[in-house]
């Protein structure tokens, strides 16, 4: 191939390098293969090398540089990086959107909504079309030029070419002038998606380095690096959000428009005619947001039209026709104002933390669990200090962090108690445990716990029987252990506060209700230290009935599939304690029916699903119980040690990553199949 020939093919390869990267980061339908692509950048990449004076800087190959720089240049923004305002509540939105309306009374508003991406801000440069800077935010008017590390990111096209077509002829026209003329600047958000961040994180977990904390100051720190091979190997990505040239664009909606047309991708977006709209949109996204590839913190709702976006102004840093909806925080700070000790109803003492009242993903939290006095010496934390509070779905969160730097001096260490703070009783801290324990039986707070853990949903399932109504009971001296509840009457209950007929009534018809019990519900309901539900659905198919588990031995338990050694002992002191066979006894006589089991084959032993969406011919937890029976396990995540994922309607990131790591997806159909 001459000179000639090279350079023809050079410009082809180039030109179908940049079409992929728009069909991949702007369509999300990749046109060829990663392997196919790899081979173009490749055959390119070797004819450049042959032809070295036929290498331009916007050549896909150049986007990484071969020398580190020694410092970042600093940049002045021809137009001020602003932030934005931050509101976490219908009611703050509603009152931004009133206060804007005032100062424009006569103008109709309608918005534009987008996803507020947790990344890193960032003004592109093109020149001519090519990209010749890009710089950080900093402090809004001088920023740094990161110009070799954002172009290894494939996302930020090096050159501008049209790919779509616009709207209006006259964007068309002055867009076309300006690539080939003029300058062109656009601001976007460097991120770092889920699974990139994931990859990072096992490469260090290999390589035993420290562990990144999240993806957004991931992607900011690779972004600051002075080697851009850094930057290079950590799949970065690029959203564009605005564009600052003046291109004939009317509309914050149209700015998306061109972004797209000149090869950016800007995520997720909806046009919305009123507030309303916008609410729907913030909603919705809010409803989906785990799905999604990149983390996100909220959505950004702007007034669509720019000349009233302009009229309305800037105050301090912020715009005022722009505000960021965010989401209710997964992570938040508080004060701890006091540790306390609970106990549960195995007699464990479990430190919480009394916090000044904060809300987190919408709810008021003021507690946090401690777990046990290793953990509160872990963490270090002391009353009156200044925390971390954590929530993922638990309804009490959990400390992760002390934030030091704000102690006073004032803040007071906790001592573990040296007796029951309930009773007075004894408590010991059994060897090789982490946990105190209070060893009296007769422990008001134990006895509350048991019984709450008796009729709680996975065992005699009593509605209307909570934790406050128990207390009373055991208060008034009606019930001392859960087999007391079988004889209460509605006389008993009728003078008590918080009773009438009608709800007496309601609790006894409850009570007799829940007299009909399986052998796994009731195995459960015991409270026998060790067995959570899945070890007494394994019991309830190896045993079938209810005698033939009392006579059973410690061997015979440390047999069975998914019962330890440790289990074993714990169910066959249980078993061999007087106390318990005769509260058990007592049970029985009131009329309790333990059904038997019946036996079916376990055909799913060391079989492991996920559940994810909703399922049309049975709820989550009759699934859950389905494959519990039959042998399996369930898990609440996707790993290579899952067997299958099931999927229902509007499946989870647990659908997505499951596709990711190759783990076998099932419809529900398929699934109906295997448990049949």
């Amino acid at each position: 191939m001459n000179k000639q020939e090279a350079q023809k093919r050079i410009e082809q390869l180039r030109r179908i390098i940049n079409q992929h990267n728009y069909s991949y980061h702007v369509l999300d339908k990749p046109d060829i293969s990663d392997a196919a692509f790899d081979s173009l950048k490749h055959e390119l990449y070797k004819l450049e090398q042959e032809y070295p004076d036929l290498i331009t800087s916007d050549s896909p190959t150049q986007r990484v540089s071969g020398k580190a720089l020694d410092k970042f240049e600093k940049v002045k923004h021809k137009k001020r990086m602003l932030s934005l305002e931050d509101v976490f509540y219908l009611e703050e939105f509603e009152v931004w959107q009133e206060r804007i309306q005032k100062l424009v009374p006569n103008q109709k508003l309608d918005y534009f909504a987008e996803l507020k991406i947790d990344g890193f801000a960032i003004s592109l440069i093109y020149k001519k079309g090519i990209f010749i800077q890009g710089s950080t935010r900093g402090d809004g008017q001088i920023g740094e030029d990161v110009t070799q590390n954002l172009k290894t990111i494939s996302s930020i096209p090096l050159n501008l070419e049209i790919y779509d077509k616009f709207s209006s002829g006259d964007i068309e026209k002055k867009v076309k002038e300006i690539i080939e003329k003029g300058k062109i600047e656009i601001r976007g958000e460097v991120y770092m998606a889920k699974d990139a961040f994931e990859e990072v994180n096992k490469e260090r977990e290999k390589q035993g380095l420290s562990l990144y904390a999240n993806p957004r100051n991931t992607a900011a720190g690779s972004i600051r690096q002075l080697d851009s091979k850094v930057a290079a190997s950590r799949k970065l990505n690029f959203l564009a959000y605005d564009i600052i040239t003046d291109l004939g664009q009317e509309t914050h909606q149209q700015e998306h428009e061109i972004a797209r047309a000149l090869g950016f991708s800007t995520g997720m977006e909806s046009y919305c005619k009123n507030i309303n709209e916008a609410i729907s949109f913030w909603e919705k996204v809010g409803k989906t947001r785990d799905k999604l590839p990149y983390q996100i913190d909220g959505v950004v709702i702007s007034v669509n039209n720019n000349t009233v976006f302009n009229k309305l102004g800037v105050v301090g840093k912020t715009p005022r026709g722009a505000i960021a909806f965010k989401f209710p925080a997964k992570e938040t700070t508080t004060v701890v104002e006091d540790i306390v000790i609970q106990i549960g109803r195995t007699g464990a003492l479990t430190p919480v933390a009394h916090l000044k009242p904060v809300r987190l993903e919408g709810i008021l939290i003021t507690r946090a669990t401690l777990h046990n006095e290793d953990e509160i010496k872990r963490l270090d934390v002391k009353i009156g200090d200044t925390v971390i509070i954590q929530r993922a779905g638990d309804v009490i969160p959990d400390i992760v962090k002390v934030i030091k730097k704000l102690r006073t001096g004032k803040e007071k260490r906790f001592q573990m108690p040296e007796q029951c703070p309930i009773c007075n009783g004894k408590i010991v801290r059994p060897k090789g445990e982490v946990v105190y324990r209070c060893v009296n039986k007769n422990c008001n707070s134990i006895q509350k716990q048991q019984i709450t853990h008796f009729v709680s949903k996975k065992g005699f399932e009593i509605n209307g029987l909570g934790p406050k109504i128990i207390e009373q009971l055991i208060n008034e001296g009606l019930i001392v252990d859960s087999s007391c509840l079988f004889s209460l009457t509605r006389g008993d209950l009728i003078p008590l506060d918080r009773f009438d007929k009608k709800s007496a009534d309601n609790l006894i018809k409850a009570v007799e209700k829940s007299k009909n019990i399986s052998l796994s519900k009731f195995i459960f309901a015991l409270g026998i230290r060790h067995v959570g539900e899945e070890t007494a659905i394994a019991l309830a198919h190896y045993f079938g009935s209810f005698d033939k588990l009392k006579k059973t031995s410690t061997e015979e338990l440390s047999s069975i599939e998914d019962v330890g050694e440790i289990v074993a002992k714990s169910v066959n002191q249980w078993f061999n304690n007087i106390k318990n066979n005769q509260f058990i006894d007592r049970i029985i006589k009131s009329g309790v029916i333990i059904q038997k089991q019946k036996l079916v084959k376990r055909k799913l032993i060391n079989i492991t699903f996920v559940l994810t969406g909703e399922l049309d011919k049975l709820t989550r937890e009759e699934a859950k119980t389905r494959i519990r029976e039959l042998g399996g396990n369930v898990s609440s995540s996707v790993s290579t040690k899952t067997d299958f994922v099931v999927i229902g309607k509007e499946p989870g990131s647990k659908y997505d990553k499951a596709k990711k790591i190759g783990v076998k997806i099932i419809n529900e159909k398929e699934f109906l199949k295997i448990i049949k």
